[in-house]
């Protein structure tokens, strides 16, 4: 009977130690691809701030996310790279409350280091035989780009439109291109992969990134602290040191 009470003791231990388990909760953000460096450290940062609680990502271009929520993909939290996407997931539904914007970015030139191709200005990007990879049309990084070449009169002929602006950089620094157009952010998280070219015209296509809690969020509570921290001081500061600008 004692051996009888000391193994029930263990199961019941042991049954214990599982529902601890099971009370981790788990929110899935989606977010541009360009947040993926800043986003990872302040999932890192909630997590640490928050027990039981786990942080998930799916990171790719604005317009692939909003297609995954509009079509029912389960989701707790949802920053886009601009207003436009945020507004297909209001208009879809899946967002129901006002988006807080809470940062903004710029275009920028990367090319190969030591730029082989010599593109020094947003002019350039016209010359013959460049090959040059921008995003496409439907995504943030894309209509940016649309915007301020035709606000230049700059006629671009890029050899490839990716989905995300992390596939733009991906094509510079492997070599695939001569020269890309992507977010200041993400040539400055490149480093000395690639070399970034500057140029003013940039600053008429500010992208702004918005944020929101998903309608059918399972755990809304912990979806809205994750905003909460994006949109607050230590949140602020991270984006900001990232090379974002202030929303």
């Amino acid at each position: 009977m004692a051996a009888t009470a000391v193994l029930g003791a263990g199961l019941l231990s042991g049954c214990g130690s599982s529902s601890t388990s099971s009370d981790t909760k788990t929110i899935t953000v989606f977010a541009a691809a360009s947040l993926k460096q800043v986003f990872t450290q302040l999932g890192t940062q909630y997590e640490s701030a928050h027990p039981g609680t786990k942080v998930t990502f799916s990171f790719a271009g604005s317009s692939d996310l909003v297609a995954q929520l509009n079509n029912g993909a389960p989701a707790d939290v949802f920053a886009s790279a601009d207003q436009a996407n945020m507004d297909k997931a209001v208009k879809g539904g899946r967002i129901t409350e006002k988006p807080q914007t809470f940062a903004t970015n710029v275009l920028t030139i990367v090319t190969p280091p030591g730029n082989p191709a010599h593109v020094n200005s947003l002019a350039d990007l016209s010359q013959s035989g460049l090959r040059l990879v921008v995003c496409a049309p439907q995504v943030p990084c894309g209509s940016a780009t649309k915007k301020v070449t035709t606000d230049a009169g700059v006629s671009i002929s890029p050899v490839s439109e990716e989905s995300s602006v992390t596939d733009v950089l991906a094509k510079v620094t492997s070599g695939q291109a001569d020269a890309g157009l992507v977010y200041v952010t993400d040539a400055a998280g490149a480093g000395n992969k690639v070399q970034t070219v500057n140029f003013p015209e940039s600053a008429k296509a500010v992208n702004t990134y918005p944020i929101a809690t998903v309608a059918d969020s399972k755990n809304a509570a912990a979806a809205k602290d994750f905003e909460a921290l994006v949109t607050g001081p230590d949140g602020q500061k991270a984006l900001q040191q990232a090379g974002f600008g202030k929303p």
